[in-house]
């Protein structure tokens, strides 16, 4: 194996080997703390323009399978582990991690001290980073140092569909969903199916009208990458959906509905990446451990600071023209906004990731609750 290295733009230096592609890459580099689901990460469209650290130790035991692909290739710009499994072991194994990072051209390194990278994050926050081999240190820090920030990237529009496409329902169809891509995942896709739901999935700049012409009896807003304020036309069309259709979205999708309803958004420092998540259901107190990839945050508060936000003080709500919009759901690693509700408008969201893939599926149910809330028009 070739010696690799990772720069932040920062400076710190993490050295390792390549086990992944030729090449250099760069990206924001974010820790995800899931144990299992590493193919799932690396598919999931929401993590386009971003390096993964997987703080977990070793990660590819069990190897690759078609069915838990989230997209059809990776999306992350890179990957950095601890340790590689060099042999994988799996009656659902299709392959090897390796040979997946080979295939799809993802530049990757192992051997590095995840840890001190994970400190690095959470002490300075998610930053710009180059990986590669073949190359110097300090030419990887320039590299790194040239990289956007997220904040202002329409990540969104590079990994939506680029044409609308239609998924029958299982078994009898009880209704038909549109969904808005933002970066949508197969999973998502396929927990909406089995409740019975033929799924239309369009473009993220479909209007309005062209979602209604198809009848829809809801609208789901997807997951998805970048920064949620610069998506200014799905931010339209789902100001134009409010009180028409039912409308659910998580991750960028809550993040579009509360920006459609009048709420703010603003950066994380280091963000919420894995599948361990506490999260307080404020109507009942219940606790559901959820999983998360999200660098953005929704703000309901009226004049506060976002960073001076604590878990003991809930979001207070936003009155609006479509209806009181409501705090539904808190973080309690860092009080933040993690679902809100408009029910005059039939509109809810959460800021996690009901159907996992990775992570628990505590929260399952609000596709159970989407679904009756359709049922009940």
């Amino acid at each position: 194996m070739k010696e690799g290295l990772a720069v932040t733009a920062d400076g710190q230096i993490f050295r390792g080997w390549s086990v992944g592609a030729e090449g250099v890459r760069q990206g924001e580099v974010i820790f995800n703390t899931s144990m299992t689901g590493y193919q799932e990460v690396l598919t999931d469209p929401s993590y386009a323009g971003q390096v993964v650290v997987m703080t977990s130790a070793h990660i590819g035991n069990y190897g690759v399978a078609g069915l838990d692909e989230q997209a059809s290739r990776p999306a992350a710009t890179g990957l950095i582990v601890r340790s590689l499994a060099r042999r994988h072991s799996s009656w659902r194994a299709e392959g090897s991690l390796g040979e997946l990072l080979q295939a799809s051209g993802m530049v990757a390194l192992e051997g590095v001290d995840t840890r001190r990278l994970t400190r690095h994050i959470r002490s300075a926050g998610a930053m710009p980073i180059a990986l590669g081999s073949d190359v110097d240190a300090a030419e990887l820090r320039q590299i790194a140092s040239e990289a956007p920030a997220m904040e202002g990237q329409n990540l969104a529009g590079r990994v939506t569909t680029r044409r609308a496409w239609t998924q029958p329902a299982v078994g009898g169809q009880r209704g038909r969903v549109v969904v808005l891509d933002l970066g949508v995942k197969r999973s998502i896709i396929r927990q909406l199916t089995m409740r019975g739901f033929e799924v239309q999935v369009e473009p993220m700049d479909c209007s309005a009208d062209r979602i209604l012409s198809l009848a829809p009896d809801g609208v789901f807003l997807s997951n998805g990458p970048g920064d949620p304020a610069v998506l200014t036309v799905p931010i339209a069309t789902v100001r134009s959906l409010l009180g028409r259709v039912p409308v659910f979205g998580i991750c960028l999708g809550h993040q579009v509905l509360g920006l459609a309803l009048g709420a703010r958004t603003y950066k994380l420092p280091f963000g919420h990446h894995g599948g361990n998540h506490p999260v307080r259901r404020l109507i009942d107190g219940r606790i559901e451990v959820t999983a998360h990839n999200h660098g953005f945050a929704v703000d309901l508060t009226e004049g506060s600071d976002p960073g001076d936000l604590r878990q003991e003080v809930a979001p207070a709500g936003l009155k609006t023209r479509f209806g009181d919009v409501v705090a539904t759901h808190v973080n309690l690693n860092d009080g933040t906004l993690e679902g809100l509700a408009c029910p005059d408008s039939h509109a809810f969201s959460v800021q996690y990731h009901p159907e996992a893939a990775p992570g628990p599926h505590d929260a399952l149910h609000y596709f159970d609750q989407f679904a009756a809330m359709l049922g009940s028009r």
